[in-house]
């Protein structure tokens, strides 16, 4: 078994597991389209693959700051703690400046074609450690990092989700209960197989304070999902995949809320990070 897969899915007391495969700015940038790579040829885009220190997660949406390109998953695809540890106040992490690569076509038995490179340069994890956070809300559910691209590979990144096209914006309100949610996870675990990896489903409402969503899938998100990035209903940029929960629901995924998530970054490390919208119409075709 690859070093991608040495973290296992286990049940823990809160009935909550993160799913790495392991080892307040203006709300989108002001970006022109003919920046990016067409969006059919990119090859870093939300959805790509990524790994750090052999553990594999999913890219969720790109940002800027004007400056840099960065892409972003989550803080525990780069935690050196259990699967089951989810606090990311308590829960330690490898260091800012720790290389991450983009890949293509990883599965179990090999990690694919390696597309790109970049550095951890934002931690939801190690900012909130540094700031001596404390409330329990924000420490179990602000599970959001950024990857700075490296410039040899700027001009192989589109912003546009895979399948769905979009996002369209940051979304601003959180969801509703039943709003129809869209997803492209890329797990390893599949084999490659992108036609498994489009996912759609509903909003069992908001949690914690507004920083987190209960979201059921067909399919759920699952080890090496972790990280992707969800639409909600008009196809504004909504979260990141953080956890799978066994209760209430089997299969529900927690979806850290990117707004809190992106305004917490940029007053804890970062500053004008935005998200970037996608190149290609929002089309929830299926």
């Amino acid at each position: 078994m690859p070093t991608g897969c040495k973290r296992a899915l286990a049940v823990v007391a809160s009935g909550v597991t993160i799913l790495a495969l392991a080892a307040v700015p203006s709300a989108e940038a002001a970006t022109s389209t003919s920046q990016w790579a067409p969006a059919a040829t990119a090859t870093i885009h939300p959805g790509t693959q990524m790994f750090t220190n052999g553990a594999q997660c999913t890219a969720n949406f790109v940002f800027s700051d004007g400056v840099a390109t960065y892409v972003g998953y989550a803080a525990h695809c780069a935690g050196t703690g259990a699967a089951t540890d989810t606090n990311g106040c308590s829960t330690q992490s490898l260091p800012l400046g720790t290389p991450v690569t983009f890949n293509k076509g990883a599965s179990l038995v090999s990690e694919g074609t390696q597309v790109g490179t970049g550095t951890l340069v934002y931690s939801s994890w190690l900012a909130m450690q540094q700031a001596g956070e404390t409330n329990a809300d924000i420490c179990q559910y602000n599970d959001f990092a950024l990857v700075k691209v490296d410039p040899a590979y700027v001009g192989n990144v589109n912003p546009s989700v895979p399948f769905w096209g979009g996002p369209v914006a940051l979304a601003s309100d959180g969801t509703t209960v039943g709003e129809s949610i869209y997803s492209y996870g890329n797990s390893l675990l599949r084999g490659g197989i992108e036609l498994l990896s489009p996912k759609r489903g509903a909003s069992l409402g908001d949690d914690g304070g507004g920083w987190t969503h209960t979201v059921y899938t067909v399919t759920p998100g699952i080890p090496g999902d972790s990280g992707s990035g969800f639409l909600d209903s008009a196809g504004k940029a909504l979260g990141v995949l953080s956890t799978v929960a066994i209760a209430p629901l089997a299969g529900s995924n927690g979806v850290g809320d990117l707004p809190k998530e992106l305004a917490y970054a940029n007053t804890h490390g970062m500053s004008g990070v935005a998200l970037v919208p996608g190149t290609e119409p929002f089309s929830p075709i299926i």
